[in-house]
């Protein structure tokens, strides 16, 4: 029977659909602003006439190229191409000032792959236990999560962790300017009837990133990247021993973004986040993250890829969308006369067996597409003047902002962010610290405010937010996370001076 659906998931419209779809999304998901969520919401209506099935594999197709190609801006011109891509920042864009763009490029995708494949394999067995994880995240579970996303800053603002925490405190105060969800109070405002909506996060991650690297690139005559003197190609030969040497870390990032992209709201930022941090705990003597490092550019890419399986396990078991791509996906489902359940596995195995063979499918094809469209995007960008590079990026972030809730409003915001993002990077306060902030906020206060509410209506706070098992797990990992490192320093000064 399995064979069977691998056969109706290879068949020549699939494959083709499958490769269109890969294309499409790693385009659409290289342009900053253009997310991997706009890139299924704009070609789901081409979807509503094709068999359920196939439809099915196009939305897969282009989910999975979307989260990919927002590494290549992320890597070429230090600007995530949608948040799931904010951690490739930290490795990936000083590996192509260094010239290894190229290279970076090509680990992320063979670390997308992988992740992509391991995320789609524990859909196809694992999907009904996996989804009873989901059921056991309440709202206290989600904010510890955000604490220890957080506790991310420690690590990026190592040697100066004061200006990373000025950093995040100042994305703390930009995820409260709006609506309140909960409550519903206005606040940070200031009367602006602009600010009333909020700071949008992806054009906040445009400015923060994008417009200070085209402010430098104005302001100094020197090239965007450094050029090689001859060309490597892809690099494979290079890149392969990297992903084995990094075996655990790709593994792990793997199954990270599997459990994390199964949490309805967190998603592949979050996932790219949590497996950023425990690479660079576990990294290895020698391995500096932050600077260059391939380790970094894998554990992302592999765990916001593994995110497109994870997502879809609660999306197809519970119908509770995983990421905000799976809502649209569950939509189309729901046009395609798909009940998703607990029986939709016996009921209409055959759609969904075929989709999942057709999401391992769309994941292979990722790597031939991925490497020659990086191949051809890290030539354009290496070698183009800046007298069109500028305008040409400038151009996207602009367009890119503005497609997300066309608001000039968030235009305004990106630039003026961006601006303050440049200014600050000259007092050593960097961005990551900002956008972390901005987005790990949301999550932390909503689900604080509804796990607050809870412990005072049955009159056990601290039992609410310390006495639940996955909390405690959780509290303990981020305690072990911050403190790591510290403890790792301490041994290593006290065994020099045994060493002389």
């Amino acid at each position: 029977m399995l064979g069977e659906h691998l056969a109706q998931a290879l068949t020549p419209l699939n494959v083709l659909l499958a490769l269109g779809g890969v294309a499409a999304g790693t385009i659409i998901g290289s342009i900053p602003g253009l997310t991997a969520t706009m890139a299924v919401a704009v070609l789901v209506p081409l979807t509503f006439t094709m068999d359920p099935a196939s439809a099915l594999i196009l939305l897969g197709a282009i989910y999975t190229g979307a989260i990919y190609g927002g590494a290549y801006s992320a890597i070429l011109l230090n600007t995530p191409g949608t948040p799931s891509a904010i951690g490739t920042t930290f490795d990936g864009y000083p590996m192509a000032k260094c010239g290894d763009g190229n290279l970076a490029v090509t680990v992320a995708c063979l670390g997308s792959v992988v992740g992509g494949l391991v995320g789609a394999f524990f859909l196809l067995t694992l999907s009904p236990p996996l989804s009873e994880v989901a059921l056991a995240f309440g709202p206290v579970e989600y904010f510890w999560l955000a604490i220890f996303g957080l506790s991310l800053i420690a690590a990026l603002s190592e040697g100066a962790l004061a200006k990373g925490l000025m950093g995040a405190s100042l994305g703390l105060l930009l995820s409260c300017v709006g609506v309140a969800e909960i409550s519903a109070d206005v606040r940070l405002t200031f009367g602006s009837q602009t600010m009333i909506g909020g700071i949008e996060v992806v054009s906040a991650l445009i400015g923060l990133y994008c417009i200070p690297v085209l402010i430098d690139l104005v302001a100094t005559p020197d090239r965007h990247l450094k050029v090689e003197s001859e060309q490597r190609g892809f690099r494979l030969s290079e890149a392969i021993p990297i992903m084995w040497r990094e075996k655990i870390n790709v593994v792990r990032s793997s199954v990270i973004g599997t459990v994390v992209g199964i949490l309805p709201g967190a998603g592949g930022s979050v996932a790219g986040l949590v497996a950023y941090a425990e690479a660079r705990r576990a990294a290895r003597q020698g391995q500096k993250y932050g600077t260059g490092e391939p380790g970094g550019v894998i554990a992302t890419e592999s765990a916001n890829n593994a995110t497109v399986g994870g997502g879809l396990i609660p999306t197809l078991v519970l119908g509770i969308p995983g990421t905000p791509p799976d809502a649209i996906i569950l939509g189309a489902l729901l046009v395609q006369g798909v009940r998703t359940g607990p029986q939709l596995f016996e009921s209409q195995g055959s759609i969904v067996y075929t989709f999942i063979y057709g999401l391992f499918l769309a994941t292979l094809l990722m790597l031939p597409v991925g490497l020659l469209v990086g191949r051809y995007a890290y030539k354009t960008v290496v070698t183009l003047p800046k007298a069109l590079l500028v305008p040409s990026v400038a151009f996207m972030t602009i367009i890119g902002s503005y497609a997300i809730r066309n608001s000039v409003s968030d235009v305004i915001i990106m630039i003026s962010l961006g601006a303050v993002g440049w200014v600050l990077a000259r007092f050593g306060i960097a961005a990551s610290p900002i956008v972390l902030g901005i987005i790990l906020g949301p999550i932390a206060e909503q689900g604080f405010v509804q796990a607050w509410t809870i412990g005072s209506a049955t009159g056990d706070l601290a039992g609410m937010f310390f006495g639940r098992p996955i909390s405690l797990a959780i509290i303990l990992f981020t305690l072990f996370t911050l403190f790591l490192p510290l403890l790792q320093a301490r041994i290593r000064a006290r065994r020099m001076p045994n060493a002389e």
